[in-house]
């Protein structure tokens, strides 16, 4: 069953711009996929897909990257999807443009950053647990910087 939804999800994000898991579920529900939303995460994640914006339209693909150019692609979708962002001691939270935050915290977390404990990303919110305060403050530069 997870094979033929897998196979399913890679036919509807090619032949249509979807660009939120809502909508990914629906497209599903309406083919006789009985899912969820935590099961439509779960399949976007193991399939790897990620959102590129396309004529000013942010839809799911397959993320295909060689990894010499992989940091490159993770910094594009940051500056792509990037908005602003405000420290809470520990916690970093991270504004997107709309629907974007998935793919910016998935390029997080591929950064592999020491100071990010965890990663939790909703629509356009992504909050990061840090180690500390100061590691906090570490990583808001190291953005910035990438940011630039």
């Amino acid at each position: 069953m997870k094979k033929d939804r897998h196979k399913k999800i890679l036919d509807l994000i090619k032949e249509n711009a979807i660009s939120t898991q809502e909508e990914l579920a629906s497209a599903l529900n309406q083919a006789g996929y009985n899912v969820t939303q935590a099961t439509v995460s779960r399949d976007i994640r193991e399939l790897n897909l990620t959102k590129t914006t396309a004529d000013g339209i942010p839809r799911y693909v397959v993320f295909q990257g060689d990894d010499s150019n992989l940091s490159k692609k993770y910094i594009r979708v940051l500056k792509d999807g990037f908005v602003n962002m405000n420290m809470a001691q520990n916690i970093l939270v991270i504004k997107t443009v709309p629907g974007m935050a998935m793919a910016v915290c998935a390029a997080l977390d591929a950064m592999h950053l020491y100071e990010i404990v965890g990663t939790i990303a909703g629509d356009d919110t992504i909050m990061c647990a840090l180690r500390s305060v100061e590691d906090t403050k570490n990583l808001m530069s190291k953005l910035y910087d990438i940011l630039k």
